[in-house]
């Protein structure tokens, strides 16, 4: 195995250890599945893919896509998830706040990480946060285990997120007029 100048092993999942930039739009593969038709003459095959689109800036979307061949279906998909891309609320590097987000049997408890902890997060779940610029989280999927649900509850969950100043803003509370309660002067 080769090593790195510092003597350490490169990282499998990311071996230039370059992150995207910013605002460029990337695609992940999450799940591709073949589906075999019986017909007189044998199978006939088709195939689904599930992809993930973000800038790494707070914008992030899935798609799905079926067809015959698999490259059409990911252009299917990808087209989809870039249409269906939405801006999230982040902080920092990490999320505001724990959340919790749920579609079908899909369940995804998402928690803010303090920096350097990295992406703690497995499959749909760490391609989703990836996309979305994210990178220090834990995350852990607590219902079904189907690729679609676990994508679609985890953007849920992103997009339940709300920053402190839009939480202020919404109650109507300017930061520093004394109305807010300071948590972090008690402490």
């Amino acid at each position: 195995m080769a090593y790195t100048p510092s003597g350490r092993r490169p990282d499998s999942r990311n071996p230039d250890k370059t992150p995207a930039a910013k605002g460029d739009t990337t695609e992940k593969v999450v799940f591709i599945n073949r589906c075999a038709k019986v017909v007189k003459g044998g199978r006939r095959f088709s195939f689904s893919a599930l992809i993930v689109a973000g800038d790494h800036d707070g914008k992030v979307g899935c798609g799905f896509g079926k067809a015959n061949e698999v490259s059409e279906a990911i252009r299917k998909a990808s087209e989809a998830a870039r249409k269906a891309m939405e801006k999230v609320s982040l902080h920092e590097n990490t999320i505001p706040h724990e959340t919790i987000g749920q579609y079908g049997g899909g369940r995804v408890l998402l928690r803010p990480a303090s920096p350097g902890t990295g992406v703690i997060a497995g499959g749909g779940v760490r391609a989703v946060v990836e996309a979305a610029g994210i990178r220090d989280v834990l995350a852990k999927s607590l219902g079904s285990s189907n690729h679609a649900n676990v994508v679609k509850a985890t953007i849920e969950a992103l997009r339940a997120l709300r920053r402190r100043d839009e939480i202020l803003k919404v109650r109507g509370i300017r930061p520093g007029d004394g109305k807010e309660s300071n948590h972090d002067a008690s402490s």
